[in-house]
């Protein structure tokens, strides 16, 4: 199982009390060379504007950090956990993408979902359609970028979206298209979206819900004729170490809730060296190819580095 690191942008308030927004990102910056340097897989940065929470924390946007921290890295891959599909038009996304990839040197993942987080959306002027027309939407921002990426031209007339022979050039580096990270665990819709235009899903559940939503995921897949083995199944966790197990769970943000369901204390990384050892076994043995891990000591590249040494290069 592959580990990689949700980069901190400023979501969770990591950046309170910060009066220098410059020596805000030089800490970003310094975070991800130390997840390059240290074996990560991957570099995940979240696509909010906002922190969960009370207003005034930097928050940084996440095309634009990536694109920066490509430029300052050698190994690890970047990608989005994930784009909120509604922030922008599906064509220049697929636009946005393809040059990130070059400028990554083929080291790019472009994660899409529905979106979720509505104050986001109603504090930026956007719409917030119903879930089912978000997961519409989405499908057909797919359908555009999958073609913007892979034929001469695209036109497409859809329900929501619309282009007139768009031409994509460069269309990215990878083959045959930047590779796509969808998220979600909607039974019904997104991993069936997943099953037809994914080739990697997030599934951010605990452990054992997980290991059911692959099951899902699997039958869609047999469903449309594809093959499952050829998706990389991802799931976040989020990581407190401590002395004893009683410590770091005491320490669990209060904003967890919002994106980690049930219990974290119970099924996260959160606990001692050995605790988490034995937790990140439970989420190899779920299925998981990739576990994308945000930390309480957000900031400190050391933890990084130690996490790294414990289980990544030892």
């Amino acid at each position: 199982m592959k580990l990689s690191l949700y980069i901190p942008t400023g979501t969770t308030s990591e950046f309170h009390g910060y009066t220098d927004p410059m020596a805000a990102f030089d800490k970003i910056r310094e975070l991800t060379v130390a997840a390059d340097e240290s074996g990560f897989e991957t570099i995940w940065a979240p696509d909010h504007f906002m922190p969960f929470g009370p207003p005034g924390a930097y928050v940084f946007e996440a095309w634009t950090t990536l694109s920066a921290l490509a430029r300052e890295t050698t190994r690890i891959r970047l990608g989005q956990l994930v784009t909120g599909n509604g922030y922008r038009n599906p064509a220049l996304l697929a636009k946005m993408a393809s040059t990130l990839d070059v400028i990554a040197r083929g080291r790019f993942t472009f994660g899409i979902g529905a979106g979720w987080y509505e104050d986001e959306y109603v504090a930026f002027g956007y719409d917030f359609p119903t879930a089912p027309e978000r997961l519409k939407r989405l499908e057909e921002s797919l359908q555009i970028a999958h073609s913007m990426w892979t034929e001469p031209s695209t036109t497409f007339n859809g329900e929501y979206f619309r282009t007139s022979g768009v031409v994509n050039q460069p269309a990215g580096v990878q083959t045959p298209h930047v590779p796509v990270m969808i998220a979600g665990g909607g039974e019904k819709v997104t991993l069936k979206l997943v099953a037809k235009y994914g080739d990697l899903c997030n599934v951010q559940e605990p452990p054992d819900e997980v290991a059911r939503k692959y099951d899902v995921l699997a039958k869609h897949c047999e469903t449309v004729g594809r093959d499952f083995g050829s998706i990389t199944k991802t799931s976040t966790s989020y990581c407190i170490i401590a002395d004893t197990d009683e410590e770091a769970r005491a320490a669990v943000p209060p904003w967890a809730p919002m994106v980690f369901p049930g219990d974290l204390g119970a099924y996260g990384l959160i606990g001692t060296i050995d605790t988490i050892r034995q937790r990140l076994a439970v989420y190899e043995s779920t299925g998981v190819d990739e576990l994308i891990i945000g930390f309480q000591d957000a900031l400190n590249p050391e933890t990084i580095r130690r996490f790294a040494k414990e289980f990544i290069t030892s």
